[in-house]
């Protein structure tokens, strides 16, 4: 009994009075929003009587501008509030996630750069020059060891070290 279907006409009969429910609901909620707009501005904002001498517009500026430094102040004040709890928000978060102890790693895009590329990329216009990473290197002699200076003729360490007397030598001076 509990399958039993409900005929098509019988879904679109309730479907449509839904939808007028629905309706007449928005209209009624759209009157009230409206109203309520309507009695915040006549409480904040009464009806502008401009004054017809110029000292009483003068002053009326006056008094609009000191409204409106007031009302800086405030949002000011707001904004600043708000960026500081933004960022004991986002302070906590990162407490948490310590606490925790989990840490997701971002995936990480291979990017192929050239050094030029990157040093363009960071520096932006400032870098123009292209920059040879070998150049700035500190140019280094290699020594001639000692035992080439004072070996002399080669036949003659070779006619040393030949036999077994000479690999007796070898192995004598080297341990």
């Amino acid at each position: 009994m509990a399958d039993k279907k409900m005929p098509v006409s019988r879904k679109n009969y309730l479907k449509s009075l839904l939808l007028q429910v629905a309706e007449s609901m928005m209209e009624e909620e759209s009157k009230r929003k409206a109203e309520e707009k309507q009695s915040y501005m006549d409480e904040n904002c009464p009806s502008l009587s401009l004054p017809h001498s110029v000292q009483d517009l003068q002053e009326l500026c006056r008094k609009l501008h000191k409204m409106i430094d007031l009302v800086d102040d405030e949002r000011y004040d707001m904004e600043v509030k708000v960026t500081k709890s933004d960022k004991e928000v986002g302070d906590l978060k990162i407490k948490l996630q310590d606490l925790k102890g989990k840490f997701k790693k971002p995936v990480l895009k291979r990017v192929r750069m050239s050094a030029d590329a990157m040093l363009a990329a960071l520096l932006g216009s400032k870098h123009k020059v292209s920059m040879d990473l070998r150049a700035n290197l500190k140019q280094v002699k290699k020594e001639a060891k000692e035992e080439e200076k004072h070996s002399g003729d080669w036949r003659k360490n070779i006619e040393d070290k030949a036999g077994m007397d000479g690999r007796k030598k070898m192995f004598e001076t080297e341990a």
